[in-house]
């Protein structure tokens, strides 16, 4: 083990490494609670939503929110701040979630931009904003060859046509 190394500092702000994101620095305001703060507004707008509300609140009893939010914090700091929170497949359960479609798709990168909008400053919103219309398109080719379907004609949906 190195002695000259302070585990203290290791916690300072600014101390932390550099993490890239498609090679670009991490923002150093990002933190674990600004990561909190968006995913709870976020799914705060999500359960409320008349579109989204009835497809989460279906599938995510109330009882089982304060553990679903704690995986999605984790998800996205394993994402962006690159710690090792989160162990799960977040593809699976939205598989077997029955006719979703690009409608709940806009709908779900609508109500996240304007949440890391409201929260985060410029920089952090578009990393935000970027992995988040990444995993949409993912999910959305899986969805499809899940169930037969073409994938060819599935564009990613931007931000600016939100």
């Amino acid at each position: 083990m190195d002695e000259s190394r302070d585990p203290e500092r290791e916690y300072e702000p600014g101390s932390r490494k550099t993490i890239l994101i498609d090679g670009k620095p991490l923002p150093e305001m990002l933190d674990e609670r600004m990561i909190h703060d968006v995913v709870h507004g976020f799914y705060d707008k999500i359960r409320a939503d008349d579109l989204l509300g009835p497809i989460f609140n279906g599938v995510i009893r109330d009882e089982d929110w304060p553990k679903h939010l704690q995986k999605m914090c984790d998800f996205w700091s394993s994402g962006l701040l690159r710690t090792v929170h989160y162990t799960g497949r977040p593809l699976q359960p939205h598989l077997v979630i029955p006719d979703l479609g690009e409608e709940h798709f806009r709908r779900w990168l609508t109500l996240f931009r304007a949440t890391v909008h409201e929260i985060c400053p410029p920089p952090v919103a578009k990393l935000f904003m970027d992995r988040a219309i990444r995993i949409a398109h993912s999910f959305r080719l899986a969805r499809a060859f899940h169930h037969g379907e073409s994938t060819l004609s599935i564009r990613p949906i931007l931000e600016g046509t939100l």
